[in-house]
């Protein structure tokens, strides 16, 4: 991200995240964070943060480790449940701070976005508390416990340039403009390109050779430009080469992409968001393909090492074999052979005159098929040929000892040969491990960081769809009872509540539709389930429903009534004996596979894909494993890995407070 996506990204998170508290933090990989924010009605939000790369909301999924590492606890420990204040940019430089208040002290977490990138926790006296990674600096430190202090500044800040510094480029001489001004204010070469095309002016014209008309033109663009950023006004693209692969995101129309091809969001965090995470998984596939190619290729020169060396093993141990037989065939030849150079040896002759003297008598010796063909004084070997096989034979042994010597290379040749079979077939099993490593990762990048679909905004509710396609909602706490009734509650609407202290009021959304009989049945199972009878154990618990003009937040006089609590008065319904049970399915749309909850009855009329919940003492988490691998289980093949990698928390939403165990 450069200066400008920095000014504009920050303008719409300041807008977006201020009043929002701190959930939780985990550190994604060793320069990324994830921070998982809520704000009021239930809203939610997660800022992934990646050192000297990016920093933006993310609708996307993120993997998360199981335990956080040390930076990380540090910051839960600092910033858990405490309120962003404020999101700005320093400067017009490539760092992002949030100002953070919590426990009635104030912090900042300064993020750089440049070179190597850093995240900095900073409290209130401007002591760095913690710190991604320290350094020390020719300019400044980053160390635990010394003052914070920002980087220089890099050039003038663009957005307070005035007409007359402009004319300061001048100085630079015969320094071409694009250069001068990228130092000039810092902005980069891309963006000072970006201003002279909007200017007119060639980007290699000498700064002194600028006219004072066209350093006004050049200052008139540079307002303008400037002027988007400031207002707000953002027209997010992202820009696709002629191959359809990303090659950009800017906050506004780009002249320099004029030809490109381009994708508008209506947000900039959005277009930021598929842009790095679309990168990132080609960039993680692009990886894991390299490498795996690479492992194969290796593999591939072992293997044709071992099939060389079987196939000389294999041919070294025919060899040897036939020379064993060869010699028995030949004994009786072979052991006169031996004798008589043993002999002549014995009776004081040399071993060149021996060589000579058999030379000379082999066509005389009475074994023709049997050719001398030399005598190795040093190693004592006789060299000979039978049936165009030529061999060596110890003068020290006697002819069948030659022969078993030969079998014995044998059996250890056929011995090299099966390892190198065992080992051609660990290689190829190990290729073939390394292609399904390799498209197993390849397929777990590419769904690693899947869209989140849009939240509906009943969702920060209780909810589900009755069978007769009627919407239910029910309060989650005191806050959301509040909200349900006061905002959402509409003439024509049905408010359902368990006959029991601490339970949700439920909401059937008729949208001028009566709801049938069933409908009224699932919503009082549901207002029976959420309420806290499922917590005590009990199997049932009357429940009643009202009109909204029933429903008042006026108590009688003296009295009063506290938040989430309301009178009702007239006539109650009563549905008796609401039974206590929940279910818990999937469903698949166009891109997601989602998780939905509540009476059984309206869960089974969606999906067949569900389990069934009752009072109990198994924990949530416990229980929501449970529920993933039951799903997944009765899956089909296609998606039972996407149903294993199901966030827990999608399931545990909709159990029911105090857990529960399946039917």
């Amino acid at each position: 991200m450069n200066s400008f996506d920095i000014a504009a990204v920050t303008v719409e998170l300041d807008h977006k995240l201020k009043g929002f508290r701190v959930d939780n933090i985990y550190q994604i990989n060793p320069k990324t964070l994830l921070l998982n924010l809520h704000g009021k009605e239930g809203a939610r939000s997660k800022l992934l943060i990646e050192a000297g790369r990016r920093v933006h909301i993310t609708f996307y999924e993120m993997k998360k480790p199981s335990k956080p590492t040390g930076f990380c606890m540090v910051l839960r420990k600092y910033l858990r449940n405490s309120v962003v204040e404020k999101v700005e940019q320093h400067g017009f430089e490539r760092i992002i701070e949030l100002s953070i208040l919590g426990r009635g002290k104030q912090c900042r977490l300064v993020i750089e976005v440049f070179g190597n990138g850093n995240i900095i926790l900073v409290d209130s006296n401007g002591k760095i508390v913690q710190a991604l990674s320290y350094k020390r600096m020719r300019d400044r430190n980053v160390l635990r416990g010394e003052n914070f202090h920002y980087p220089p500044q890099v050039g003038l800040d663009p957005r307070i340039l005035d007409r007359q510094k402009l004319g300061d480029l001048k100085n630079y001489g015969s320094t071409e403009v694009v250069k001068a001004l990228a130092r000039f204010l810092g902005i980069g070469g891309f963006y000072a390109e970006e201003v002279l095309l909007h200017s007119g002016l060639p980007k290699n014209k000498p700064c002194d050779s600028l006219s004072t008309e066209e350093l006004d033109v050049l200052f008139k663009s540079l307002r303008r430009l400037f002027s988007l950023v400031q207002a707000g006004h953002f027209e997010p693209y992202v820009y696709f080469d002629e191959n359809g692969k990303m090659v950009d995101v800017a906050p506004f129309l780009l002249r320099r992409y004029g030809n490109f091809k381009r994708v508008q969001f209506d947000e900039f965090n959005r277009a930021l968001d598929e842009f790095y995470s679309k990168t990132s998984i080609e960039t993680q596939i692009q990886v894991v393909k390299d490498y795996a190619e690479h492992e194969i290729a290796r593999l591939e020169r072992i293997l044709k090492d071992q099939e060389e060396t079987l196939r000389e093993s294999k041919q070294k141990a025919e060899t040897y074999r036939k020379i064993g037989d060869l010699i028995y065939q030949h004994l009786g030849d072979f052991q006169l052979l031996l004798e008589k150079v043993m002999t002549e040896k014995r009776g004081g002759k040399n071993w060149k005159e021996i060589s000579e003297a058999i030379m000379k008598e082999k066509s005389e010796f009475r074994a023709p098929s049997i050719y001398f063909r030399g005598l190795n004084p040093q190693t004592l070997e006789l060299q000979v040929s039978v049936d165009s096989q030529s061999f060596s034979l110890n003068l020290r042994l006697s002819a069948q000892k030659n022969a078993a010597e030969y079998y014995e290379l044998a059996k250890k040749a056929e011995k090299k040969a099966e390892g190198a079979q065992k080992a051609i077939e660990a290689t190829r099993e190990q290729m073939e491990k390394a292609r399904l490593l390799g498209t197993e990762k390849i397929e777990k990048a590419s769904v690693l960081s899947h869209v989140g679909r849009r939240r509906e905004w009943f969702e920060k509710f209780r909810w589900f769809y009755s069978s007769q396609g009627l919407l239910v909602i029910g309060g989650r706490d005191a806050t959301t009872n509040e909200i349900i009734v006061k905002k959402h509650v509409e003439p024509g609407d049905i408010v359902f509540h368990a006959e029991i202290q601490g339970a949700p009021f439920v909401v059937i959304k008729t949208g001028g539709a009566a709801p049938s009989e069933q409908t009224i049945k699932e919503a009082a199972t549901f207002a029976a389930s959420y309420s806290s009878a499922w917590k005590v154990g009990v199997s049932s618990v009357d429940v009643y429903w009202v009109r909204p003009e029933q429903v008042s937040k006026t108590p009688p006089s003296g009295e009063f009534l506290p938040k989430g609590a309301f009178m009702i008065y007239g006539t109650k319904n009563y549905v008796k004996g609401a039974v206590l049970e929940v279910a818990i399915g999937l469903i698949s749309d166009a891109q997601n596979l989602r998780v939905i909850g509540g009476p059984p009855e309206s869960v089974a009329h969606y999906t067949g894909n569900f389990v069934q919940l009752v009072p109990g003492r198994e924990t949530s988490g416990k229980l929501a494993k449970q529920i993933r691998e039951r799903l997944a289980s009765f899956s089909s093949e296609k998606i039972r890995r996407e149903v294993q990698k199901l966030p827990l928390e999608d399931i545990q939403w909709f159990i029911p407070p105090g857990g529960g165990t399946l039917k």
